[in-house]
């Protein structure tokens, strides 16, 4: 028992932001969820990028499924490679499902970031992984922009795991958040179990304090606004996790949780330090608190194990952190413009990562394979 293993005690678990061929057939993932209780896995088209693009890890198998299916689109042929990780990742975490009856053991697979504004269509791929995964602790990814909040109560109201990805600010957090209620009062009012119906929303850290330092660094705010350096995003995550806690406590979420509704934990991601003035853990220390999942890439998972701080750090000072958010709207620092471009950026860069993805994929040949 260990560093990580404390958080579960505080109500927190801990997710790996990374999958690979390797990690996965060398019984890593096992070992990290054995040793250090890791009870899930994020992937996205980045990660994937990483892995299958890079190396010869995927060659072999590549072209064994490129002999039986010739012809093959390079979207095909990813999406092959990348549901066999999925499904094996899922079977690695299974006895955590088990063992937590549903309620943790996630491994979560992103739609296509080109459909990111396109409801329908993301309903239907959501639907279309769910039943090629075809395994019951999966999470499908879904991006939270107005485009994806309806097709996330669609896929809630299927009866899919949902992974919303992408959030950076309170308002969008609300949104999906409301949506995934939607999904889940469809199905009761047809009778439908709703016990065991899965979701997180994947709020994004560190890509805030970059956006913010660099424009307290270019003099937006003054001295004064040097004080906030590190701390906006902090902040906005300790506001959206206090909303969280009022709303489980209203008649709308009560009436659903007892008819064994989960909630929909908040998760944190893009917790690796961007920074290297800010602690390597500075992401993992404060932001702890129960009902919610930390994805946590292996660099930092390391770092957290050998010097992170395990405590209740989440609802503390919460007083605190809406004077920084007061603050900076005071002093010009435009949070809300900050998030709207960042969830721009964050659509755009998994979509030039798919490019790469797919054009790698479609360089390699099986006569390359070995």
């Amino acid at each position: 028992m260990g560093r990580i293993n404390d958080l579960e005690k505080l109500g927190q678990a801990i997710w790996l932001d990374f999958i690979d061929r390797k990690l996965l057939a060398e019984g890593g993932l096992k070992k990290l969820v054995e040793e250090d209780g890791v009870t899930g896995v994020t992937s996205n088209p980045s990660i994937f990028e990483k892995a299958m693009g890079h190396g010869n890890a995927y060659d072999a198998e590549l072209a064994e499924f490129d002999k039986a299916n010739p012809g093959a689109s390079a979207m095909e042929r990813y999406e092959h490679l990348a549901i066999q990780d999925i499904q094996a990742a899922a079977d690695t975490l299974r006895p955590v499902y088990d063992r937590l009856n549903g309620k943790d053991g996630y491994v979560s697979l992103e739609v296509s970031p080109y459909l990111a504004n396109d409801t329908d269509e993301t309903a239907a791929e959501a639907e279309r992984l769910w039943t090629a995964v075809d395994r019951p602790n999966l999470m499908v990814k879904i991006p939270g922009t107005p485009a994806g909040v309806p097709a996330i109560a669609s896929a809630i109201d299927k009866g899919v795991n949902i992974n919303v990805t992408l959030l950076f600010s309170i308002e969008a957090y609300k949104a999906v958040a409301l949506a995934f209620v939607e999904g889940l009062e469809k199905r009761a009012a047809r009778g439908e179990p709703i016990d065991r119906i899965a979701s997180v929303a994947s709020f994004f850290v560190s890509r805030i304090d970059t956006k913010i330092d660099d424009a307290i660094d270019t003099g937006t705010g003054g001295d004064e606004a040097k004080a906030l350096k590190g701390k906006v995003a902090i902040a906005n995550a300790k506001a959206a996790y206090a909303w969280y806690q009022d709303f489980i406590q209203s008649d709308r979420w009560q009436a659903l949780a007892a008819k064994g509704a989960m909630p929909q934990r908040l998760l944190w991601a893009s917790t690796g330090t961007k920074n290297p003035d800010y602690s390597d853990v500075l992401y993992l220390d404060t932001l702890i608190g129960r009902d919610t999942v930390n994805t946590v890439p292996p660099k930092t998972l390391d770092a957290f194990r050998d010097h992170g701080t395990a405590a209740e750090t989440l609802s503390q000072d919460v007083e605190g952190a809406k004077k920084v958010l007061a603050d900076a709207e005071r002093l010009g620092l435009n949070l809300q413009g900050v998030t709207e471009t960042l969830v721009e950026e964050g659509v755009a860069s998994f979509s030039k990562a798919f490019d790469d993805l797919l054009a790698s994929i479609a360089a390699k040949h099986p006569a390359e394979a070995t």
